[in-house]
């Protein structure tokens, strides 16, 4: 298959555990994007999170795109256009919060640029460094959250994460329900997951499904991985993604991605 696009994950698939691109990835995916392959990063991470690794990749350079807030928003890197948003009301927000209150566990969304939580905690602590959005801690999250926001998040540990998981897998409808680590557990619009985003961006850019590699490692990539013609599970992905993949490559510790690429891209690109 002559693959045109690879779709990437962030935190434990991309980076590394320092959170930054290896040599040798680096230079496999510029290598890849110079002969003709879209790169394309899709996280749960808000788009702002995401603006400097896309731009260590040149994706505005080569007209890639971010898959942001799980699939929340499509962002064109060359024009900065907003491609696609899905949001969540505001109603719908408070109604999670008071679920979050009943279970116990904490809750944070983001307005502008900024993370919103009422409970300072360890999770929303990790969330701020991973995104390098600032935490504002306020007296009221009702209050605070009342325009419509992508997505929100509930945290704690994960063995409470887990059985509260289970719990609104069965009881919410309304929404889209997936953890993308184990302490994170989040919410987006019903029916809008990275897969679904990815299906929207290939129409666009007149790619099939059938050429795209999707790589990842948690369960907020499940839909992408099953999506794609190509789903790939790094080697530190549990053992029942790993299971749904059509390839596992090493872990993201160990260059998986690179490997992907050049097996599945530059080989190839070399024989023609």
């Amino acid at each position: 298959m002559d693959y045109k696009m690879i779709v990437l994950d962030l935190d434990d698939t991309l980076l590394r555990d320092d959170h930054t691109i290896s040599i040798r990835t680096k230079e496999a995916l510029m290598n890849a994007q110079n002969n003709g392959v879209k790169v394309v990063l899709a996280s749960g991470r808000p788009t702002y999170g995401m603006k400097h690794i896309a731009k260590e990749l040149a994706l505005d350079e080569f007209g890639s795109f971010i898959l942001s807030f799980n699939g929340g928003k499509i962002i064109n890197c060359r024009t900065n256009e907003e491609m696609f948003s899905s949001t969540l009301t505001p109603e719908s927000i408070h109604q999670l919060f008071s679920i979050s209150r009943r279970e116990g566990v904490f809750i944070h969304t983001y307005v502008g640029d900024e993370i919103i939580t009422e409970d300072e905690n360890p999770y929303t602590t990790i969330e701020s460094e991973l995104t390098g959005l600032p935490i504002k801690l306020v007296n009221s999250f009702v209050k605070e959250v009342n325009e419509p926001v992508v997505k929100a998040l509930m945290v704690d540990h994960p063995d409470k994460l887990k059985l509260v998981e289970e719990k609104l897998q069965k009881e919410l409808d309304d929404y889209s329900i997936m953890r993308s680590k184990p302490f994170f557990l989040e919410f987006t619009e019903k029916g809008v997951t990275k897969g679904t985003s990815l299906d929207q961006l290939i129409k666009t850019c007149q790619i099939k499904r059938e050429e795209v590699i999707a790589i990842g490692d948690s369960y907020n990539d499940l839909s992408m991985i099953e999506f794609a013609g190509l789903g790939v599970a790094m080697g530190n992905a549990p053992d029942d993604i790993k299971a749904i993949a059509n390839f596992v490559t090493d872990t993201n510790m160990n260059d998986g991605v690179a490997k992907v690429v050049e097996k599945f891209i530059l080989s190839k690109k070399l024989t023609v």
